[in-house]
């Protein structure tokens, strides 16, 4: 793909798996910034390497350790989850393409999720648990790239389904006067730990308003 057609949201296959673009950053050689759906792990490439999917009812995936199916059937219900594959959002909504979502409240005309996201019922697709019979296997771009399954629960690392800070990754932050880049170098509980000594609950440093990830040496 040419980088002017990568957006933010789009799913998209990376080394045969399937992705999420979170982040699209030209300035950078490595510019688009992916998260794997299977383990929400981080992973940034470049747009030549990636090829888009547009989901769609009856493909199923496994996303964070769990299989799901994909559904517009059936309303979404309380603690349901949900792909925003249609997304309208009102000048007020932050929600954007591909969001995956948990539902907390229903009426007739839609959903509030626990994001405060107020999505209409035909904004998403349902990600009904497991795999359904007549199902298609997305996870990969070519299924003979490894064995679809349906994963049982595993503890997994992630905060409001976003993938938590590890060693390497380098973080800017966004609210303050005097910009800072820095490292992640240790985390300890729910503290983590940047280089020059600064010290961040990993709420904060995930919260996208006050730190934006930038890259991780991992994937240098």
């Amino acid at each position: 793909m040419k980088l002017y057609q990568v957006r933010k949201g789009q799913f998209v296959y990376y080394n045969n798996e399937l992705h999420r673009v979170y982040g699209v950053k030209p300035m950078y050689k490595l510019s688009v910034h992916l998260i794997k759906l299977r383990d929400m792990t981080q992973h940034i490439t470049n747009a030549a390497s990636v090829e888009k999917y547009k989901p769609k009812e009856l493909d199923s995936f496994i996303f964070n350790h769990k299989a799901y199916t994909l559904n517009k059937d059936r309303k979404a219900e309380v603690g349901d989850y949900l792909l925003i594959h249609n997304p309208m959002p009102d000048s007020l909504d932050t929600y954007s393409l591909n969001e995956i979502d948990v539902v907390e409240s229903v009426d007739k005309q839609g959903v509030i999720t626990s994001n405060s996201h107020g999505i209409k019922h035909n904004e998403y697709l349902l990600m009904l648990p497991g795999r359904a019979s007549d199902s298609h296997p997305i996870d990969y771009q070519n299924s003979e790239g490894g064995e679809v399954d349906t994963l049982q629960d595993i503890p997994s690392q992630h905060v409001n389904n976003e993938p938590l800070p590890t060693i390497g990754d380098i973080y800017k932050n966004n609210d303050r006067n005097e910009i800072v880049e820095a490292m992640v170098v240790a985390v300890k509980g729910h503290t983590v730990y940047l280089g020059g000594g600064i010290e961040v609950p990993q709420e904060e440093l995930m919260n996208t308003e006050k730190w934006e990830f930038v890259y991780s040496l991992l994937d240098k």
